[in-house]
């Protein structure tokens, strides 16, 4: 299938017109990308998945730029989050990572589409790298750094697969979860870090040439060029107070809600989810959050409260998972 059917298939099925049970399951921790994924493989993929959650308590907060609650003049240029919204969740829990190469190309080759995305069959974004893991620290392809989803449908597909393998409700967060979370429960900080403030490593912020990724870490988050292929495996930095990573930096994030500029106004005050379908049919996007992990420096744009809109086509989002469970998962 070329890349434009597959685009229309999958804009079919966003709105319903088409629903078929490989939408959910389309598709280390050392991978290889040539066959099929092992019995082993995806055990030790799924297993890692349930231990690595992080189980957040449900509470209530205020969602968005709570900046302009606090005497400062603004913390984000952006009208889209503002004012603040009073919202209320249920207890979830949270991958303390941002999915990585090896365990997103494990999916992939078990739903058979690990060939799909790559130059040879004419995936050929400026922002992907081929789908292809190795064992080499220094490459862009180390199977742990964070995967870059080629698209919102791979994302949302590789946590659907995890709920039908483990039978637990693995899913996208929504917008709210990913903040709450991103925030430590609601608590008014700019940065997902350690300490609620952002020291960016600099190892990125020099020419492509003079990139070297055997540099340790430094400071407590990544933020950097989106054209730049680049990242640090995840855990590299210190998590935040509730045992997250990268939720500032490394890569954006998609969420499963659906983009609008007013949908604060309107949004539910418990469990929101966001709109019920796209401002523009043609154009459907999802919100995106930490653009620190596209290196938006400007006007805010790389603290917790921007709300992005991306194209469900884009590719240069990562993502991770939320455990839809009111208990934590043993």
């Amino acid at each position: 299938m070329s890349k434009s059917a597959r685009s229309i298939h999958w804009r079919l099925a966003v709105f319903g017109i088409t629903v078929t049970a490989s939408l959910l399951l389309w598709g280390c921790s050392k991978p290889n990308t040539g066959s099929r994924a092992t019995t082993s493989e995806i055990h030790n993929v799924t297993r890692k998945a349930l231990d690595n959650l992080v189980f957040v308590e449900g509470g209530t907060f205020m969602l968005g730029d709570v900046g302009v609650l606090s005497g400062r003049p603004y913390t984000t240029l952006d009208d889209d989050n503002k004012p603040p919204v009073e919202v209320s969740l249920d207890s979830y829990s949270i991958s303390k990572f941002e999915t990585t190469w090896g365990d997103f190309l494990v999916y992939l080759r078990d739903v058979n589409r690990a060939d799909i995305y790559t130059p040879d069959a004419g995936f050929k974004s400026a922002r992907v790298l081929p789908i292809t893991a190795n064992n080499d620290p220094l490459s862009p392809n180390y199977y742990r750094k964070p995967a870059w989803s080629p698209n919102y449908q791979e994302a949302e597909g590789y946590c659907a697969w995890l709920a039908e393998k483990t039978g637990y409700p693995f899913a996208l967060p929504t917008e709210a979860q990913w903040e709450f979370a991103a925030r430590s429960r609601g608590r008014d900080v700019p940065y997902a870090t350690n300490d609620g403030t952002m020291k960016n490593d600099t190892y990125l912020q020099r020419p492509d040439q003079y990139v070297d990724p055997s540099i340790p870490p430094s400071g407590n988050a990544l933020s950097h060029s989106s054209l730049k292929k680049e990242r640090r495996p995840v855990g590299s930095y210190p998590p935040s107070p509730i045992g997250l990573y990268d939720m500032t930096g490394n890569v954006a994030e998609w969420t499963q809600d659906w983009y609008n500029k007013d949908a604060y106004k309107h949004i539910a005050s418990h469990n929101p989810h966001g709109p019920d379908a796209p401002s523009d049919p043609y154009n459907p996007e999802k919100v995106v959050r930490d653009y620190a992990g596209h290196g938006d420096y400007l006007g805010g744009g790389d603290t917790v409260f921007v709300r992005g809109s991306e194209s469900i086509d884009n590719p240069s989002n990562g993502f991770r998972c939320v455990v839809n469970q009111g208990m934590p998962v043993e």
